[in-house]
């Protein structure tokens, strides 16, 4: 799964809420990475599977391929949805068993399929029979802990997928403990089928050692793509040994883009809310901008592109591809 510099699989993870049709526009307008993933389509008992499955796209992002991702706990209805997505032309179907959300998870989906590996396995392997294309699984550590954390990765590797990415949390953990990096190599060890990583890559040096202490076969990059959108290419810079450098004016560019993708009906509130959504994860992204979140995101204003005119000048300033990290080592810098 690598290329021809040994650059690793390089993905743009799903994220509700977050990573939405808007985002995911404007990475494929700057690319790096080689595929995506849609965020989850629920499959409720009573849901309809048709109509849930018109919100999938598979050109949304062309010309980089993005797989459509499911979640559910019923096999047969998830089988359904799969066949479903198949015939609208998605290249690959990724089943969430690692969504933390206490609606999803009451509902015995998402991560709660971890509680039991005998459930994950009818699930997968339903999903896998029903359809020719690739079907993976993206998943945590475990739900409450880690103690049935082999148990899952064999039972997901049973089903017959090509491959799982793993985020080494557990359900608790939510995203607050240092994802334990640990365990991607212990599944990496145990599996025959590769393994990507997920979890804790803000920069290039995160990646670089995850790929080093873990042994993972690929890259899946979240909320490390929104604080900094280039992080794809400076991981493949770093393989290839060329140059490729950004500057807080291409982040506020990329801003800028974000906005004049967005839905032209949306409401003002929205844009400024989606906005400020963004800002609020790039604004952690290091201590200088940490100290002028709040004053940004406080900022009483109904206009999207005057609160980018605000945040403008400290992104200038002090935004900086390599997160917390100096990171100057591993990439080139122009």
């Amino acid at each position: 799964m690598r290329d021809s510099f040994g650059c690793p699989n390089l993905q743009l993870a799903p994220m509700e809420g977050l990573g939405d049709a808007t985002f995911r526009a404007v990475m494929a307008s700057i690319g790096g990475f080689d595929e995506a993933v849609r965020e989850f389509i629920r499959v409720p008992a009573n849901g309809h599977v048709k109509s849930l499955a018109r919100v999938y796209d598979p050109k949304e992002m062309d010309p980089i391929p993005m797989a459509s991702q499911i979640m559910g706990a019923n096999p047969e209805l998830m089988a359904e949805m799969a066949i479903e997505l198949e015939r609208l032309g998605s290249p690959r179907i990724d089943i969430n068993c690692g969504c933390p959300s206490n609606t999803v998870t009451g509902r015995g989906a998402g991560s709660s399929l971890l509680k039991s590996p005998h459930l994950l396995h009818e699930v997968g392997k339903a999903v896998v029979t029903s359809v020719k294309i690739p079907v993976t699984i993206k998943m945590r550590s475990g739900y409450e802990d880690t103690s049935l954390f082999e148990e899952n990765i064999f039972a997901a590797e049973s089903t017959g997928v090509k491959f799982i990415t793993l985020h080494p949390r557990t359900k608790k953990d939510g995203y607050g403990p240092p994802a334990k990096w640990e365990l991607i190599a212990k599944a990496k060890s145990l599996l025959k089928i590769p393994v990507i990583g997920n979890g804790d890559i803000k920069c290039v040096e995160d990646g670089i050692n995850m790929l080093k202490q873990t042994g993972c076969d690929g890259l899946m990059i979240g909320r490390g793509a929104i604080q900094n959108p280039f992080i794809f290419h400076q991981i493949r810079a770093h393989f290839s040994k060329s140059k490729f450098h950004k500057k807080g004016e291409d982040l506020v560019s990329f801003l800028k883009m974000f906005l004049e993708n967005l839905p032209l009906n949306a409401p003002e509130k929205t844009k400024v809310n989606k906005l400020k959504q963004l800002l609020s994860l790039i604004f952690k992204s290091n201590p200088a901008l940490e100290e002028k979140r709040s004053e940004v995101l406080r900022a009483q204003t109904k206009n999207p592109l005057e609160l980018l005119n605000q945040a403008e000048g400290v992104l200038t300033q002090y935004w900086s591809p390599i997160s917390y990290r100096d990171c100057k080592d591993l990439f080139p810098l122009e």
